[in-house]
């Protein structure tokens, strides 16, 4: 993005009220994890009894649930011993007179048992298949949330009597494990939710008796961070009412007169220079939880991407992050593209500070290219991405930059270690490469076959370079390689290194 802008997507939420149960997101026994009846539950940790999130439900819902397993009992956590089993449910609550029934609409609940995630075969971008249950729970969720499915093993209707409580949905969860629940639904009437952890029981009457005891489970580990969370100086994770789960947004550009960059799920910190905050607020919450639903977890973003220009362009999810920090899987879910020629599926895995290209599009000159792209925000990701369309070549070029860089890098690294002169020397970042005088001619619109003939000085070895995509023959700039070097020269090439060394601390704000 050097020296480009991003542009503010301006979308909008919609106002269905959505329980998540995320705090704490380790729990290390049976109690309440949040209850949105009125009242009080006393928390583990302090024996001081808390506010519950109050909430009254009528209409359009959502839940949300995300929990690991860490009993406190360590012959619980499995190997030798038998595995600990947590029962993580959802529990409706009728406060009124008259029967409530509610309709479920898409939904699914999975643990990582079930759904366990192979990270060494879903980094990058992949195809996603019909039934991708290796992707993680979050993901696997996510995805058939993504598709308007409901679970098999999830009731269509539940009707709750007058003055009664009945379990809705609930999995069993291992010791070590992590589940992940996602359910929209409708009711005809007012009812509450609650969700409840009970240990190596599934029985709908010990789940009851847990809501009745008024007892938190323990992993509440912000309790005494209270002041931090109100003041943002700790985010914790969210134990309450958010209103909406669907973002929308539809936005016009010119290619013609550069890239698109929209914020995707941006926060106050990683806005991009646009000042959009796209975080759907929360109506109640506990004490101990996130002041707003910063992780969207479960929302669904769709955003339309009306398109002018020709050519050869990249969509690419980008994870920008401040350079030196150590890297973390950003996002690990599943994206839908649709175009006029059909719509894709595809898993991507994302590192922090990485750009990748989910989709290739062919615009087309002299009308709107539409380009819907959808996914349900999973719990395995890290809000903060950089949503754009650059054409090949810009992409191209930002992996010619990179590998330069890492090139460098090693470089740098091999002289600390060796102390000699390192067989490849970077260019410095002061010099520009010496090419041959080029005849000015009009530019022809690039395509995916066009090839790229980058002038190389004489007697030089061709240099070393993977093509960052399948089919193209973009090189990187020439490089000179020395073989033998004279005691100046050699002196020139480690001010060279010095030089590029300044430079990659300066770029990683050292």
């Amino acid at each position: 993005m050097a020296g480009q802008r991003a542009r503010a997507l301006n979308g909008t939420f919609n106002n269905v009220p959505v329980l998540h149960s995320n705090q704490p997101e380790i729990v290390k026994g049976a109690g309440i994890l949040v209850n949105t009846q009125p009242g009080t539950a006393v928390a583990s940790e302090t024996n001081q009894p808390l506010r519950n999130a109050a909430f009254t439900f009528n209409g359009e819902f959502g839940l949300h649930m995300h929990h690991k397993y860490y009993p406190s009992d360590a012959s619980r956590m499995g190997g030798a011993r038998q595995r600990g089993l947590l029962t993580i449910a959802a529990i409706a609550i009728n406060p009124g007179s008259k029967p409530v029934t509610l309709t479920f609409k898409r939904g699914s609940v999975k643990n990582s048992f079930e759904a366990p995630y192979h990270p060494n075969r879903l980094m990058g971008v992949k195809p996603l298949g019909r039934r991708p249950w290796n992707t993680g729970p979050g993901d696997a969720t996510a995805v058939q949330m993504l598709r308007g499915e409901l679970d098999r093993k999830l009731p269509n209707q539940v009707t709750i009597p007058a003055h009664s409580r009945k379990v809705i949905i609930s999995t069993v969860l291992p010791a070590r494990g992590i589940a992940n629940g996602l359910l929209r639904g409708r009711s005809d009437g007012q009812f509450q939710l609650a969700v409840v952890a009970a240990e190596e029981t599934q029985q709908e009457s010990d789940l009851l008796a847990v809501l009745d005891r008024g007892q938190l489970a323990p992993g509440r580990i912000y309790l005494n961070r209270i002041r931090e969370i109100e003041t943002g100086q700790v985010f914790s994770r969210v134990a309450g009412v958010a209103l909406g789960d669907h973002y929308q947004a539809s936005i016009r550009h010119d290619l013609e007169q550069g890239s698109l960059h929209v914020p995707l799920t941006s926060t106050h910190k990683h806005h991009f220079g646009t000042r959009e905050i796209q975080i759907n607020p929360l109506s109640t919450r506990m004490i101990d939880s996130a002041v707003n639903n910063v992780g969207t977890y479960g929302v669904r973003y769709d955003v339309d991407l009306n398109l002018a220009g020709a050519g050869a362009h990249d969509l690419v999810l980008s994870h920008p992050v401040a350079s030196g920090r150590s890297t973390f899987t950003a996002f690990r879910g599943s994206i839908r593209i649709e175009t006029e020629d059909g719509f894709r599926e595809v898993h991507v895995g994302l590192r922090s500070g990485q750009s990748l290209p989910i989709s290739e599009l062919q615009l087309k000159p002299g009308q709107n290219n539409a380009v819907k792209v959808s996914l349900v925000y999973p719990a395995d990701a890290t809000p903060g991405h950089l949503l754009s369309v650059v054409p090949v070549q810009q992409l191209a070029m930002m992996r010619r930059r990179q590998e330069m860089q890492e090139a460098a890098q090693r470089a740098l690294a091999t002289s600390k270690e060796r102390k000699v002169t390192p067989s490849v020397a970077p260019p410095s970042p002061t010099v520009k490469p010496v090419v041959p005088e080029q005849v000015h001619h009009k530019p022809q619109p690039a395509t995916r076959a066009t090839s790229t003939t980058v002038p190389i000085q004489p007697n030089s070895p061709a240099p070393s370079y993977v093509s960052p995509r399948r089919g193209s023959s973009a090189m990187p700039p020439a490089m000179i390689l020395p073989q033998q070097l004279s005691p100046s020269l050699e002196q020139r090439y480690r001010d060279a290194i010095h030089a590029q060394q300044q430079w990659l601390e300066r770029m990683q704000g050292r």
